[in-house]
C-alpha cells in the first residue's frame, strides 16, 4: 500500500519504512501477544499475519533468538514468506522456508544461519524426530490456521516439544474459528500451551470499518427419480447390515440414516468384543466397514453427483479383485442390491441438478451482474473434476485440489497449485472450482461469489469458506442443499456449530473484556511498536492518544496475572502457575478431565473420496533427500552425552507415532535415514522389521515385496534380525487361512532364524524398541550402525560362529566347547574321547565333529 497523508504506518526498527498500516485491532492484539502464549482469533481477511508479524518484530528486537512460523500448506508457507520479506527489514536470505522441497541436510545447516524459518509443520516434525534442528533458541513460535491443533496432527507434538525445549518460550495462535464449541477451544489452546484468549469480531468498532456484508442464500434442490432409485437400493443393504449388528447387541437403530455418533460408539463396542478375543468382534467390524462404504457412497449421490458415485464404485470394484482384498469390499460389490445400484448409476445419462443450479449462478454473477471471480467449494474431488469440465462448455475454469495422486485423479504440484491462483487473481479465468484445499488462509483474491456445493458439516469449515468474499467489498455466498438428504443434516449442524462458536467467542471476549482495566497498558497501547524513538513514537500514535509508552515495559506481575486468568469464569483455562521465567507450560493449563471426557455427538465423517485439506508434505515427503550416513550426529539437537542411547528410525515410519513417542524420552535420542533395511536400528546387529496386521497380511498376498525378501534382506546385513508384528486379529482380518499364516511364521522363525515378537499397539511397540535398544547400547555395550554389524563381530562371536558351524552344532554347545578347551584350534585337534568329556557332546556329536573336521575335502 502506497504512503499518504491520511494512512499512520506501524514504525519499528524490523519493520519496512510506510508499509504496515497501523489498525488500533492488530496493535492491541499483537501487544497481548507479546507478552503472552495467546490465541488471537480474528475474522478472515482481517490481517492474523499482520499480527503475528508485529510481535515477532518486537520479539527478535528485544529478546533475540529465532522465530518459527508454521503453515499447514506449502502454498501457505510461500505466501507468508513472501509477505515477510517484504515487510521486514531482515535480510530475505535469513528468512527460510522449510518445505518437504528442500533436503533434510540443507535444512540442518540452514537453520543455524536462519532468523526466520516458516516452514509446514510436518518437515518440522520430521526434524526434531531426527534431531536435525533445536527448538531452544527459538523465541516466537507462530501456529497459523491453529484449530488444526488436535489429534495426531503435527502442531500437538511440535507445542509440546517446544515448551519442553524452549529457553525462552513465546507462543501465538492464530485462526479466525478455534473450534465449534468451548471443548474444542480449550483443547486447542491445552495443546499449544496457550494462557490467553484475544477474540475480536466484525462488531467491533476496530475492526468493523474494515469488513463487509456477506449475505448467505440457502438454494433448496429437489433430487429426480433416477438419482433417489439408486439411493434407496443402497439403503436397503445399510438396513439389512445394521439388523446384523443389531443381533451383535451393538445398536438398537436399524435406520440407514443413523448419526455418526451412534455409529462410532457401535465401532467403539465392536472394539471391545475384539480386544476380548470373541469372533463376533471380528465379524462385526468388517460388517461396520460395509455400512461406512455404504453410506459414502449414499452421500455422493444425494449430495455430490451421479457421476463421482460411478467412480467411487469402480473404485470399490478393482479393491474387491486386489489380492489380500477385505471382506468388506469383496460382499460390498457381490451384494445383489449394490450391483443393481451400480447398474444405475452407469446407465443415468441425465444432468445432476446442483450441476444444473451451479450454472445458472454463475451465469447470473459472471454475466447479468458483470461479476469478475466465482470461487466453487466441493467436498469430492471427483465432483470437482466432473465440475470442470461441465462448466468448461460456458467458462473460463480451473480445477483446485490437493498434492497426493488416487487412483484415476491426479494431484497438483505446489508449483501448479501457485500458478492457478497467481492465474486467478490476474483475471485469466474466472470460476475456481475447489476441494478443502483453498479453504484456509490462502490469499485467495476477492471473489464476487463463494458457491458451496454442498453443506459442511462444521462451524470451522463453513466459516472458513465464507471468508474467500466479503474482503473489500459486500459479498455473497450460496449454499446448495439438496432435500430430504444428508444436506439438511449437515445445514442444521453447521448452523448450530457456528451459533455456538459465535457464543463462545463472544463470551471469551467478553470476559477479557471485564480484565482489560486491569491489564498492563503497554499490552494494548498503539506505541507498543513505534520503535525506540519517543518523538517518533509520539507522532505515529497520535491519534489515538496513547503516545509515549515505553514499547519495552515490562508491566507488574498483577496485570500478566490478570492476562493469564483472562477467563476466570470457566470459557478459556486459567494459568495456576508459571515457570521460572513466568512462561506457563503445558502442566499449567487445560480443561478439567470432566471436560475432556465429554463426548462430541457430532457429524464430522470424512468420505473415502473426500480430497483432505492439502497438508503439503507427507509425513515421508522428504525421504529422498537422506542419504544412509552411519556418520551422522545429533549435534543440532544440542545432544553431548555420548553414552545416550540412539534408535535409527526410517523415514517411511513417520506414518505411525511411534518415532514422536520415542523422541520425547529423555532417555534416548532419535535418528532419521532411508534405511535400505528394516524399519528400526538398534545396534550394530539388531534390527527390526515392523509390521502392522494389516502390512503382514498384504506381504502374504501381494505388493511390492513379500515378507520373506524383505527378511532375507534384513538377515544379510544384521546378526539379531527381529520381526515385529502389532495388533489383533491375525487371523480373523483376511480371508487368508490360517495355516497359511502360521506356515509364513514358521518360515520366519526356523528358515530365516529371525525372532518373531508380537505387540499390542504402537505404545507397547515403541516400549519394546527402547527397552532392546537400551539392553543392546548400555548393558552390553554396543554401537548403533545403519549398515548393519554381520562383517564386523567382535573375536569371541567369530569363534562362536566357527565352532557352532562345525556338525551344526549350535552357539550354546559352541561357548560350551570354547571354555573347555580355550581356543578354536583346541576344539579342532581335540580327540573324540576329550570332546565327550564336554557336557552336552555326546557320542554322535564327537563323531561328527571328528568326521568334518579330520575328513578330506573333496
Amino acid at each position: 500500500m502506497s504512503a499518504s497523508e491520511d494512512v499512520a504506518y506501524v514504525d519499528h526498527p524490523l519493520l519496512a519504512p510506510s508499509f504496515i498500516e497501523r489498525r488500533l485491532y492488530q496493535i492491541r492484539l499483537a501487544g497481548t501477544a507479546r507478552d503472552g502464549h495467546t490465541l488471537v482469533c480474528l475474522p478472515t481477511g482481517l490481517g492474523k499475519t499482520t499480527v503475528s508479524l508485529l510481535v515477532t518484530a518486537q520479539r527478535l528486537h528485544d529478546v533475540g533468538g529465532k522465530s518459527l512460523f508454521l503453515a499447514p500448506t506449502k502454498p501457505l508457507v510461500q505466501q507468508h514468506a513472501d509477505f515477510y520479506r517484504e515487510a521486514l527489514t531482515v535480510p530475505d536470505d535469513e528468512i527460510v522456508v522449510f518445505t518437504g522441497d528442500v533436503r533434510p541436510d540443507d535444512r540442518a545447516e540452514l537453520w543455524q544461519e536462519a532468523q526466520i524459518v516458516i516452514a509446514t509443520p510436518q518437515v518440522i516434525e520430521n526434524d526434531l524426530i531426527g534431531n536435525r534442528i533445536s527448538l531452544r533458541d527459538v523465541t516466537h513460535l507462530t501456529f497459523d490456521e491453529c484449530h488444526r491443533a488436535s489429534g495426531d496432527y503435527a502442531y500437538v507434538y511440535i507445542a509440546e516439544r517446544y515448551h519442553a525445549d524452549a529457553e525462552n518460550p513465546l507462543v501465538t495462535g492464530m485462526s479466525a474459528s478455534p473450534g465449534g464449541d468451548e471443548e474444542a477451544i480449550l483443547e486447542v489452546c491445552e495443546n499449544l500451551g496457550i494462557v490467553d484468549v484475544e477474540v475480536m469480531t466484525e462488531e467491533d468498532a476496530d475492526v468493523s470499518e474494515y469488513t463487509h456484508d456477506t449475505d448467505v442464500e440457502w438454494n433448496r434442490i429437489q433430487l429426480p427419480d433416477e438419482i433417489l432409485e439408486i439411493r434407496d437400493a443402497l439403503n436397503e443393504v445399510i438396513t439389512d447390515r445394521l439388523e446384523k449388528l443389531k443381533q451383535l447387541g451393538v445398536t438398537k437403530s436399524t435406520k440407514p440414516d443413523i448419526s455418526q455418533k451412534k455409529l462410532n460408539r457401535m465401532r467403539a463396542e465392536l472394539q471391545r468384543l475384539m480386544n476380548a478375543d470373541k469372533s463376533e468382534g471380528y465379524k462385526g467390524m468388517s460388517t461396520h466397514a460395509e455400512v461406512m462404504k455404504l453410506r459414502r457412497a449414499v452421500e455422493l449421490v444425494e449430495t455430490q453427483s451421479v457421476e463421482s458415485v460411478r467412480r467411487y464404485f469402480e473404485r470399490q470394484r478393482n479393491a474387491a479383485r486386489s489380492s489380500g482384498a477385505s471382506k468388506a469390499s469383496q460382499r460390498l460389490v457381490a451384494e445383489p442390491k449394490v450391483r443393481e445400484a451400480m447398474r444405475k448409476a452407469e446407465s443415468f445419462d441425465g444432468l445432476h441438478p446442483k450441476f444444473r443450479k451451479t450454472r445458472i449462478l454463475l451465469a447470473e454473477t459472471l454475466g447479468i451482474q458483470n461479476g469478475e471471480r466465482v470461487i466453487v467449494f466441493t467436498e469430492s474431488r471427483d465432483t470437482a473434476e466432473a465440475l470442470t469440465e461441465f462448466l468448461s462448455e460456458s467458462f473460463s475454469v480451473r480445477r483446485f485440489v490437493g498434492q497426493g495422486d488416487r487412483e484415476g485423479s491426479d494431484g497438483m504440484t505446489q508449483n501448479e497449485q501457485q500458478e492457478t491462483l497467481d492465474k486467478f487473481r490476474n483475471g485469466e479465468f474466472e470460476v475456481l472450482v475447489s476441494t478443502s484445499v483453498a479453504e484456509e488462509g490462502l490469499d485467495v483474491p476477492e471473489v464476487d461469489l463463494v458457491l458451496f456445493f454442498e453443506p459442511v458439516p462444521t462451524a470451522i469449515r463453513s466459516i472458513q469458506r465464507k471468508g474467500r468474499t466479503g474482503r473489500q467489498a459486500d459479498g455473497r455466498v450460496v449454499v446448495l442443499l439438496a432435500e430430504d438428504t444428508r444436506d439438511e443434516a449437515y445445514f442444521w449442524i453447521s448452523r448450530r456449530r457456528e451459533k455456538t462458536m459465535q457464543n463462545e467467542l463472544r463470551d471469551l471476549k467478553g470476559a477479557a473484556d471485564d480484565l482489560e482495566a486491569e491489564l498492563d497498558p503497554s499490552q494494548r497501547d498503539l506505541s507498543a511498536f513505534a520503535g525506540d524513538d519517543a518523538s517518533s513514537a509520539g507522532s505515529a500514535g497520535s491519534s489515538t492518544g496513547n503516545e509515549g509508552v515505553d514499547a519495552a515495559s515490562e508491566g507488574d506481575a498483577n496485570g500478566a496475572s490478570a492476562t493469564a486468568s483472562s477467563a476466570s469464569n470457566g470459557r478459556t483455562a486459567t494459568a495456576a502457575a508459571t515457570d521460572s521465567d513466568g512462561q506457563s507450560g503445558l502442566a499449567d493449563f487445560g480443561p478439567s478431565d470432566e471436560a475432556l471426557a465429554r463426548a462430541d455427538d457430532g457429524d464430522d465423517s470424512h468420505g473415502e473420496d473426500a480430497d483432505p485439506a492439502d497438508s503439503g508434505d507427507d509425513p515421508a515427503s522428504d525421504a529422498e533427500g537422506d542419504e544412509v550416513d552411519d556418520s551422522a550426529t545429533v549435534a543440532a539437537a544440542g545432544t553431548d552425552d555420548e553414552d545416550t542411547v540412539e534408535i535409527v528410525v526410517d523415514q517411511r515410519e513417520l506414518d505411525s507415532n511411534i518415532a514422536r513417542t520415542l523422541s520425547k524420552r529423555e532417555d534416548l535420542t532419535t535418528r532419521l535415514e532411508t534405511l535400505a533395511v528394516g524399519d528400526y536400528v538398534l545396534s550394530d546387529r539388531v534390527a527390526v522389521e515392523r509390521k502392522s496386521v494389516s502390512d503382514f497380511l498384504d506381504t502374504l498376498t501381494g505388493g511390492d515385496r513379500s515378507i520373506f525378501e524383505q527378511i532375507a534382506d534384513l538377515t544379510r546385513h544384521y546378526a539379531r534380525p527381529l520381526l515385529v508384528i502389532e495388533g489383533r486379529g491375525l487371523y480373523e482380518e483376511r480371508n487368508i487361512h490360517p495355516g497359511a499364516i502360521r506356515g509364513a511364521l514358521s518360515s520366519v522363525a526356523v528358515d530365516f532364524d529371525v525372532s518373531v515378537l508380537f505387540t499390542e499397539d504402537e505404545d507397547d511397540t515403541a516400549e519394546l524398541l527402547a527397552t532392546i535398544a537400551t539392553r543392546e547400547q548400555t548393558d552390553r555395550e554396543r554401537t548403533v550402525s545403519v549398515h548393519g554389524g554381520k562383517s564386523a563381530k567382535t573375536l569371541d562371536e567369530q569363534q562362536e560362529y566357527v565352532v557352532s558351524a562345525i556338525a551344526d552344532i549350535g552357539p550354546v554347545t559352541a561357548r560350551t566347547l570354547l571354555e573347555a578347551f580355550g581356543s578354536v584350534e583346541a576344539v579342532m585337534t581335540a580327540t573324540e574321547d576329550d570332546l565327550k568329556e564336554v557336557r552336552g557332546v555326546g557320542q554322535v556329536t564327537a563323531e561328527r565333529i571328528r568326521e568334518v573336521v579330520g575328513s578330506e575335502y573333496r
